[in-house]
């Protein structure tokens, strides 16, 4: 599959990105039908015909496909001979399991032109320094395709991973970075840790933080959100950037400086907003980000449901651009939890906790912190309630999910009390109380 970067197109007019999309599109439907053995057969029960596919519209006639498709068939959607996979990353296991993506070498040269344009978008260039706050292993994708974009784009890079505000202070002392990639509620915890140890952050050298996992701006106004409020007042001087994505588009949809959504990479990737039945919505409405990737060789997608609820913006943007843009996300499909920057399944947490034979019965609940982000508490039922349990616990989380939950020690009596509330027919394993 020919990637085919042009990074100009996202300033044409809107008919001319439309004819280099549909271009790819062509491409793509032709790569699938003769390589990947899910749409192969998904075009023969439909009676579709690949080379009918040449227009953004004729999408409309394709059947979606979905997580529980990839959770059931990942196999089938690798359209290339083992020997030419580099790299095998993971989603973060939303229906209990994560799925396995392969990537070839060309899908990791256009995972760098991804976040090179990511990075373009967010103002950043060759001169600056960038700081990773993000994790680059666990078969995370996007720490790899950070490192990759800045790399490509010639930034100095400091590879310090995710937590440990004493090595990030130290590491920005040492360093002088000028950005740097995290998810943004850990700013807070980093500004914490500066005002209990005389660091002057607003002083430092980080003057811009692309930040992921975590909405930024209200998808009405693009005005701070709770969280963002909170991060601008007490550090003004730090500008912050929304980026979004997903292991499974293999994209990432980033603000400029006008801070009015995230550009679409539409040299990369084909966005609908569709309804809960499928219809396309009107631009500036609600709908379910659906997407096609152009380029990606090893497992491409066509009309995949993310299950994540945006707005599209269509309007040229003041930055020169005339590619679409997103809105943070609105909402969530089922009981989608947004977790320290990962997106979670109640289900993907139960598979963990129905492993442990230590515990008797466990209830999970998801609230709405005051920094207005998804918090998770387990609340478990056990007999160790020791130190080295809980650590095995929270390790085990992190293996399988990459993120720990909150953890409370409670008796198992009080526990199944929760579990059956009354006027329930069944035990009751999740809470959502945001």
């Amino acid at each position: 599959m020919k990637f085919t970067p042009d990074p100009e197109i996202q300033f044409g007019s809107p008919d001319r990105i439309k004819a280099f999309q549909e271009a790819r599109l062509a491409e793509t439907a032709g790569y699938l039908a003769e390589n990947s053995p899910f749409y192969r057969t998904m075009f023969a029960e439909k009676g579709i015909d690949p080379a009918g596919i040449r227009t953004i519209e004729d999408l409309q006639r394709l059947p979606l496909t979905s997580k529980d498709d990839l959770q059931k068939y990942s196999d089938d959607f690798i359209c290339v001979p083992k020997d030419d996979i580099i790299d095998y990353v993971t989603t973060s296991g939303t229906l209990g399991d994560p799925v396995t993506f392969a990537l070839t070498d060309g899908d990791l040269d256009r995972l760098a032109y991804n976040e090179w344009l990511s990075f373009s978008t967010a103002g950043c260039g060759k001169s600056d320094i960038m700081q990773l706050m993000t994790t680059i292993d666990r078969r995370f994708m996007a720490g790899l395709a950070y490192f990759l974009g800045a790399r490509k784009m010639g930034m100095g890079i400091v590879r310090v991973g995710n937590g440990i505000p004493e090595l990030q202070w130290d590491t920005i002392r040492r360093v002088r970075p000028d950005c740097c990639m995290v998810v943004p509620s850990f700013l807070m915890k980093l500004v914490q840790y500066a005002s209990q140890n005389g660091i002057d952050y607003r002083g430092s050298s980080l003057r811009k933080a692309i930040c992921i996992g975590e909405a930024l701006r209200d998808p009405d106004t693009f005005a701070l959100s709770t969280l963002g409020q909170r991060i601008h007042d007490v550090w003004p001087e730090l500008e912050l950037y929304s980026t979004y994505a997903s292991t499974e588009m293999q994209s990432s949809f980033t603000e400029c400086n006008c801070h009015q959504g995230c550009h679409i990479p539409v040299d990369l990737i084909i966005v609908e907003l569709l309804d809960r039945d499928g219809n396309p919505v009107p631009a500036g409405r609600p709908g379910e980000v659906t997407i096609t990737t152009l380029g990606v060789e090893a497992m491409p997608l066509m009309r995949f449901r993310t299950g994540d609820i945006c707005r599209m913006y269509d309007g040229p943007c003041g930055c020169g651009r005339n590619s679409g843009r997103l809105s943070s996300v609105i909402g969530r499909r089922s009981q989608m939890v947004k977790f320290k920057g990962t997106t979670l399944y109640p289900p993907a947490l139960f598979d963990v906790l129905d492993n442990i034979p230590e515990i008797t019965n466990y209830i999970i609940e998801v609230y709405t912190n005051d920094l207005g982000t998804d918090e998770v508490l387990v609340r478990i039922g056990c007999e160790d309630h020791s130190e080295a349990f809980l650590k095995k616990m929270k390790d085990l989380f992190r293996s399988r999910v990459r993120v720990a939950p909150d953890i409370s020690f409670e008796k198992a009596e009080y526990i199944a009390k929760l579990q059956m509330p009354p006027m329930s027919r069944k035990a009751v394993k999740f809470i959502d109380m945001r």
